[in-house]
C-alpha cells in the first residue's frame, strides 16, 4: 500500500482525514450517539464505514445542490494507503477488482454520511454511480467489477439502492488505483431547510 501525499505540500506531508462525528444532538442540543435506521443496517452487515479522506489535490470530496449529493471519485484508499494499486485483469482478478469497487462504494458511504451531517437516513436514493476499471485493453469485466460498488448500495439502502450506473475500463487512475467510483445521491432535506 503506498501513502497519499498531500499534493499542496510538493508531496511531502501525508494527509489527515476529518475526524468522523458519529454523533447528533438530540432537544435538548445534547451531543448523543447516532443509530438511525441505516447506521443499524450497517451494524446489521458488519460493516463500520471508514472515515472520510481529505481530497489529494484542489477539488472538495462532494458539493451538495439542491437535494443531490455529487460526489469526488473515489479510489481504493483505507485512510493515507492505497490498497489496490495495479491493474484489474493483470495484477488482481475480476474478483479482487470487485472488492476494490466495494472498497471505493465504502469510501463513497462515508463522504455522503459527511454531506448529510452524519445522518444517512436521510439518502433517500442512489441516483447514478460511475466506476472507472485500470485494465488491460482485452479486459471486458468492467460491470463485474463495478458491482463490487453497485452490490454494496442495494445492501445497504435496498430498493433505494438500485441506481444507474456506468462501467469503463481506462489505462490510468489517481495513485496507480485499480478502480475508481463516483456517485449522485438524492438526499431528503435536512432540518431547517
Amino acid at each position: 500500500m503506498a501513502p497519499v501525499r498531500d499534493w499542496r505540500a510538493g508531496g511531502r506531508r501525508l494527509l489527515s482525514a476529518a475526524p468522523h462525528d458519529q454523533f447528533g444532538a438530540n432537544q435538548q442540543g445534547e451531543r448523543v450517539p447516532m443509530a438511525g435506521k441505516i447506521d443499524a443496517r450497517l451494524a446489521e452487515l458488519g460493516i463500520t464505514l471508514p472515515e472520510a479522506v481529505a481530497p489529494v489535490a484542489n477539488y472538495v470530496p462532494y458539493v451538495v445542490v439542491e437535494n443531490l449529493i455529487f460526489t469526488a471519485g473515489q479510489i481504493t484508499l483505507v485512510g493515507t494507503e492505497v490498497k489496490y494499486a495495479g491493474i484489474v485483469g493483470t495484477d488482481f482478478s475480476t474478483d479482487e477488482g470487485y472488492q476494490a469497487a466495494r472498497l471505493c462504494g465504502l469510501n463513497l458511504l462515508s463522504h455522503a454520511r459527511a454531506a448529510c451531517g452524519g445522518d444517512l437516513d436521510r439518502v433517500k436514493r442512489v441516483v447514478k454511480l460511475g466506476g472507472f476499471v485500470r485494465c488491460p485493453p482485452e479486459f471486458v469485466d468492467q460491470p463485474k467489477v463495478i458491482n463490487g460498488a453497485s452490490d454494496l448500495m442495494v445492501e445497504v439502502f435496498g430498493d433505494s439502492g438500485l441506481h444507474a450506473r456506468f462501467a469503463v475500463g481506462v489505462t490510468s487512475l489517481p495513485l496507480g488505483a485499480a478502480v475508481e467510483v463516483d456517485a449522485i445521491f438524492e438526499i431528503a432535506r435536512g432540518p431547517g431547510k
